[in-house]
């Protein structure tokens, strides 16, 4: 068998969790791990190694939860949790993600005007929120599937940035393998942000519910057994690697080219690309732009698609991306709001930096919560049968949960 034979039935086994992964590397997240990498040099690098496990391991429970339940996390809390659980999981979601896709919206419309300066960030904004509309709303599902899957090539980009100059492999590797930590707040306030970005709720409620469309589009009747949950956790696994990869090479790009030009304050993905142009020269420039569009328009579907399954089975409407407008109105109007208030942040005063900001600390206080819900309902062989937590995932569960939970107060302590 050839490689390229190889690589074909590869690519065709994975599928939510790579876009999930994906999506995880959204341009806030991009903006972070510039920041991370401008203001620390390769002091954060050693992160990649703590957080992709922690990543997968969640992943792997909510994509889990989705198809022994045939049904997402949402659903799951409905029937199995108290009311106020469920509501006040919505109060604080729909902000956040919302804050979240604006956020997202404003980073791809201000690299767009520095790829084509003739026209303005904010025509950019619109026309990203009506094109990603008109695709996830005429799209079906495995349409939709298939394009965000091969837009996940474009962030391939980012592997290749940091080698069109030199670099000092010895020191990458000194930073990748030894932690350095600063008690600072500055250091903190990074750490912190770097994990809420890379653990990020509404990646947990994606999971579950994608994975249901998944197993529907390709039987209806399929039952879970142990080959298709060892598929999914291989999809899981990949995916979260590759994710995690992505933020490795963002943090070695600007922390070795900004940092080492003394350029220690990256607010935005747009001061990010800027700032590389004349120091890594136009090729990097313009590939690092050109990633930060095709991650956002991986991440705002999952975003406003993650929201829309939330309030979809909180209120019992029909649901799925593999639906017609007319079958799931409920569905798709929410994935309409969703994107025109977030468009809209751009015009009321809300910067990309303040919505980033607002949205980890939600993010921050709803984590904790929500991966202790995930680990109780993964271990209930009531509703997981045969396929609860191994001793592994319950470690790198209940580890994360502490990390999150230790994040959470430290946000507090930071911010207010």
């Amino acid at each position: 068998m050839g490689i390229s034979t190889k690589i074909k039935r590869f690519w065709k086994t994975i599928g939510p969790g790579l876009v999930t992964g994906a999506s995880d590397d959204d341009p806030s997240g991009i903006a972070t791990y510039s920041q991370a990498g401008a203001q620390f040099g390769l002091m954060t690098l050693w992160t990649t190694i703590i957080t992709i496990p922690l990543m997968a391991a969640i992943q792997q429970m909510c994509a889990r939860i989705g198809l022994v339940t045939s049904q997402g996390l949402t659903g799951t809390l409905k029937k199995h949790y108290s009311k106020p659980v469920l509501y006040v999981m919505l109060l604080f979601s729909t902000p956040a993600i919302i804050m979240n896709i604006g956020a997202d919206i404003a980073g791809m419309g201000a690299v767009g005007n520095l790829l084509f300066p003739q026209i303005e960030a904010s025509y950019f904004s619109v026309m990203f929120t009506i094109l990603l509309l008109g695709l996830i709303i005429y799209l079906p599902y495995q349409k939709i599937a298939s394009t965000l899957k091969y837009l996940c090539i474009v962030m391939l980009v980012y592997f290749v940035v940091p080698f069109l100059y030199k670099q000092d492999f010895a020191q990458i590797l000194s930073a990748t393998f030894i932690p350095k930590i600063e008690f600072t707040k500055e250091y903190l306030a990074i750490l912190v942000g770097i994990l809420g970005t890379t653990i990020s709720p509404y990646l947990f409620f994606w999971q579950a519910s994608v994975e249901v469309e998944e197993m529907q589009h390709k039987n209806k009747h399929l039952m879970v057994n142990k080959r298709i949950i060892h598929a999914m956790e291989k999809d899981v696994d990949f995916g979260m690697g590759f994710s995690g990869m992505v933020m490795y090479f963002i943090i070695l790009t600007t922390g070795t080219v900004l940092y080492g030009a003394g350029i220690h304050q990256i607010d935005t993905v747009e001061q990010a690309a800027m700032a590389l142009k004349p120091l890594a020269g136009d090729l990097a420039y313009v590939l690092f732009a050109v990633g930060v569009i095709g991650t956002g328009l991986i991440a705002i579907p999952v975003l406003s698609g993650a929201l829309s399954y939330i309030y979809s089975e909180t209120f019992g409407w029909e649901q799925g991306l593999d639906k017609k407008f007319h079958e799931a109105k409920g569905f798709y109007v929410i994935i309409m709001i969703s994107l025109l208030l977030g468009l809209s942040m751009n015009y009321i005063g809300i910067s990309p930096i303040q919505a980033l900001i607002y949205t980890a600390i939600l993010y921050g206080v709803t984590a904790p919560v929500l991966i202790g819900i995930i680990l109780h309902i993964s271990n209930n062989k009531e509703i997981m049968g045969e396929y609860t937590n191994s001793r592994y995932l319950n470690v790198m569960g209940g580890f994360a949960l502490v990390l999150m939970a230790v994040a959470a107060i430290a946000l507090g302590v930071l911010y207010f």
